[in-house]
């Protein structure tokens, strides 16, 4: 599919947003301005291309609805509300998948941050004894 196609479907699919949420005039004017557009015939914005023909839509959406790319695979609202649903549970379970890996996340940084307190610990003791040491053998050097 070329680039230039792909460009006017996805302008007819905003198109059709629009003339869902407004008037028949507007929309009109906008399917003559991207007829224009695309043919480079400025006869296109007057209306004289018996060709193209602006209809108004056979069916009613509800506002932010768009239509499927084939018309035969509009679903009922049973569907969509199947549909809706299915998803909020895949997001749902995924969610929940992702809170467990970091909750395991979490315990195993913990974990290996008490067991770096606990060898620090260790440590500052011994450099504590060292340093009693030394102070030890500095002051008796000095008596």
């Amino acid at each position: 599919m070329s680039v230039l196609l792909l460009v006017i479907l996805h302008m007819l699919g905003s198109l059709e947003q629009f003339m869902l949420s407004s008037g028949r005039g507007a929309a009109e004017s906008c399917v003559q301005k991207l007829i224009m557009a695309v043919t480079g015939d400025e006869t296109a914005a007057t209306g004289d291309m018996p060709a193209y023909q602006i209809r108004t839509p056979t069916t009613t959406l509800p506002q932010g609805v768009v239509m499927a790319a084939s018309p035969g695979t509009l679903h009922s609202p049973q569907q969509m509300a199947e549909e809706a649903t299915r998803k909020r549970e895949l997001r749902l379970l995924k969610n929940r998948e992702a809170a467990k890996e970091c909750r395991r996340r979490k315990k195993e940084y913990i974990k290996c941050l008490e067991s770096r307190v606990a060898v620090l610990e260790v440590q500052n003791k011994k450099l504590i004894q060292e340093l009693e040491t030394l102070k030890d053998i500095c002051s008796s050097k000095t008596d």
